[in-house]
């Protein structure tokens, strides 16, 4: 009696425990099944900011969740994507690519890693102390270009080496390279990240620091962007009415390439579709304002459009949508020139003439 007893519990309990296991396992299963992580950048750039907007507007709880990862750098961020596991998506520069295919880093970059969309341009920083009055004044003097592996790091590189300077190159991250500017103990800091960057949004008036204009010679409009700093970007930095040339290289949402009976592939499409179907709500407040200057369609050279992506755009994107996207990126091109352009373009016969050369010059970018 006692024995059968025993063996009535024994058996309760273990079907018990396998319930709880199915049970844990059911969980497991949703939990995972819709999880997109994001690899993006450091606490104070935009890149962890763009993450985060993804999450807040994606996130529906069943189908998707978005994941925002802090990274250390687009050329990490690339090595993130192919062999961290978990990571599908990064953002990173993209000059970034040319830079791991020219290295030999990946070979295969070509095929495992392709685009979802250009994002935005980041701005090139160059903080230093008001007695640094030139790019030249910093030669043979320390200055931060961001931890080794970074995108910073990359571009500070090629940036001073095309403008035939040679700085001493130290790697601290930004925020305490931020306060050794600050006691003199480096000449300056680079920083490439969407405008404002909220590494500068803490200084106080009076702080001795500016933000250094950077030649746009030949050399360097062969890679980067121009572009430049208002008061309205760095109040505390830029005096009101005055501006700051620089320049910009593209941010880029990197996918891995899955293959197509890959269960994560579908993460991916599930993914697309929510953010492309949802991308007017990014150019809403509070998101950052940087998705203002997003252009779904715009191609970026030297890279591979991601096949789910570029098939969405095809089926959904009509004539007039694309028109609108271009006009958006349009009015950042305009808004990034000098307040002399801006001026010469009052007319509106004159901007919708040169509208129709920028369109032009669009196209000559995707062949």
């Amino acid at each position: 009696m006692l024995r059968r007893l025993f063996r009535t519990i024994i058996g309760g309990l273990v079907l018990l425990a396998a319930g709880s296991s199915h049970a844990a396992d059911d969980l497991r299963e949703q939990i995972n099944k819709g999880t997109v992580s994001i690899i993006s950048g450091g606490i104070n750039g935009t890149y962890i900011r763009i993450a985060t907007d993804l999450a807040s507007v994606l996130d529906n709880n069943e189908d998707l969740r978005v994941l925002p990862i802090m990274g250390k750098g687009s050329v990490q961020n690339i090595d993130d994507i192919l062999y961290l596991r978990g990571i599908d998506i990064g953002i990173v520069q993209s000059d970034v690519f040319a830079f791991v295919k020219e290295s030999n880093r990946h070979p295969t970059i070509d095929n495992r890693v392709h685009y979802i969309t250009k994002l935005y341009n980041e701005e090139f920083h160059l903080l230093v102390s008001k007695d640094i009055t030139s790019v030249e004044d910093l030669a043979g003097k320390k200055v931060n270009f961001g931890v080794q592996g970074s995108g910073t790091f990359m571009t500070a590189s090629i940036v001073f080496d095309r403008l035939g300077v040679a700085p001493e190159p130290v790697s601290f991250d930004q925020g305490l390279a931020l306060e050794k500017v600050k006691s003199g103990e480096i000449a300056g800091l680079v920083y490439v990240a969407g405008k404002p960057a909220q590494l500068f949004n803490s200084f106080e008036a009076g702080n001795g620091l500016q933000l250094l204009p950077i030649p746009l010679t030949e050399k360097i409009l062969e890679t980067y962007l121009p572009s430049r700093f208002s008061h309205d970007d760095y109040p505390q930095l830029i005096a009101e009415g005055e501006a700051v040339k620089t320049l910009a290289v593209g941010a880029v949402m990197a996918v891995y390439n899955w293959p197509q009976d890959h269960p994560r592939r579908q993460k991916t499409i599930n993914f697309i579709d929510a953010f492309f179907s949802k991308f007017a709500e990014f150019q809403q407040a509070p998101r950052h304002r940087k998705w203002r200057e997003v252009s779904l369609t715009a191609v970026v050279p030297g890279w591979n459009r991601y096949q789910p992506a570029e098939d969405w755009l095809a089926k959904n994107i009509v004539a007039g949508d694309e028109t609108d996207s271009s006009k958006t990126a349009f009015e950042a091109f305009l808004a990034s020139q000098e307040s002399s352009l801006s001026e010469k373009l009052s007319d509106d016969a004159s901007k919708e003439e040169l509208f129709k050369l920028f369109q032009l010059w669009q196209a000559s970018q995707s062949q």
